[in-house]
Parts: C-alpha cells; structure tokens; sequence
C-alpha cells in the first residue's frame, strides 16, 4: 500500500494494492505495521463503526476532546464519499484549513485521522457504506461537532445545496469560531505533546 500525508498534519490517505482476477479482488485494507511507521505509534483500536447514507447526506464535522480522542481509519466498502479532514487544533499552522479524499468502491483508498482532528463526509452516492476503526469507544460527553456549513470553514461540496441532508445535531453545531471562544477546540501543543506521549510524533 502507499501512504501519503495531507496538507493537513497528522492525516494521511492510504492506497491499497488490489489483486483481482476472475474470482473478484483482494486487498489489505488496513495494516498495523505500515500505518504505525508512519504515524509514529500503532493504532489502539477499541471500536468499528460502520454508517450507511443516501446520496447527498452530511455527517460531521465531529471531533472528541483529547486526552483520549478518537482517532480514525476510514474507508468505504461501498458507494463513494468526499471524506474531509479539517484541523480544529487552536495554535496549529494549518487551523481551520482543510483536506478531502475520495472514498469509493473502486481505488478503495482509506485515510487516517489522528487525534484532535475534526471528520465529516458527504455521501456522493445512495447507500454509501462508511467503515471506521477507531481509538477510543464512543463517549457522549467527550464528542462535539462544528458546522459542516459554517461559512469561514467552507467545506466545498461536489453537489448542490438542495441536495445536502443534515442532522438537526450537526445544523445546529456551533460554528469554528464559536467553538474556539466556547473552549470546545483541542490545544495543538497539547495535542501534540499526546502525539509523543503514545508513543512517538507523528510527522
């Protein structure tokens, strides 16, 4: 597999090598030891999820308070997704920019989100399967979200407004500003000093 980092630190997007033949296809989709060369520490993984979305559905952008966080290995078995990355960490050279990935059932690519970073995806196609293995099973009062919508982040979707579906959660998030005067956004130091802490720094 090929791992490259975004233009956002500490994200990376993760190629797979498939073999196909006239049986169908074969990859591997996740590998401990090449994802932890790379991030710096393995991925401690407590929780699969697994969310099935209609074209034009919304989700995030969520983010879970560090220490301990939610990192993130994401893919989708199914459909297509514009899987986005934005960085939500106060201090950071890169705070409130962004990256995206396709996620489809073709290239089969995934792309790992560490800890402090915010995730959203917009389902380009009806019955999207998303998959994620995560570091840290979900807990209600350590998550938070921002506005997919908010106007300063300005998440570019590939479809029309009229298309887009959102959560009556996720619309009524806060937006990144309102977030950062809240105290809600993680500290990029301290983000990073849990980076080490796991073990070694990401890139």
């Amino acid at each position: 597999m090929q791992i490259r980092e975004l233009t956002i630190p500490d994200a990376y997007e993760i190629t797979p090598k498939q073999f196909g033949d006239d049986r169908g296809v074969f990859l591997e989709w996740y590998r401990y030891d090449r994802l932890s060369e790379v991030v710096g520490h393995p991925l401690d993984l407590r929780q699969a999820n697994l969310s099935s979305s209609r074209k034009g559905v919304v989700r995030g952008i969520h983010f879970a308070d560090v220490p301990r966080g939610q990192a993130k290995y994401v893919t989708a078995p199914r459909g297509a997704v514009i899987d986005f990355v934005v960085d939500i960490r106060v201090g950071s050279p890169t705070f409130g920019e962004w990256d995206t990935v396709l996620l489809d059932d073709v290239d089969r690519r995934a792309i790992y989100i560490a800890e402090g970073l915010g995730h959203a995806f917009v389902a380009l196609t009806d019955d999207a399967v998303v998959s994620y293995l995560v570091s840290d099973v979900y807990n209600p009062a350590a998550e938070h979200g921002i506005s997919p919508i908010d106007p300063t982040i300005a998440l570019r979707f590939p479809l029309d407004a009229s298309e887009l579906v959102l959560s009556e959660k996720d619309t009524s998030a806060p937006t990144l500003e309102a977030a950062a005067a809240a105290g809600l956004l993680p500290d990029y130091s301290q983000v990073r000093a849990y980076y080490d802490a796991l073990g070694g720094a990401t890139r």
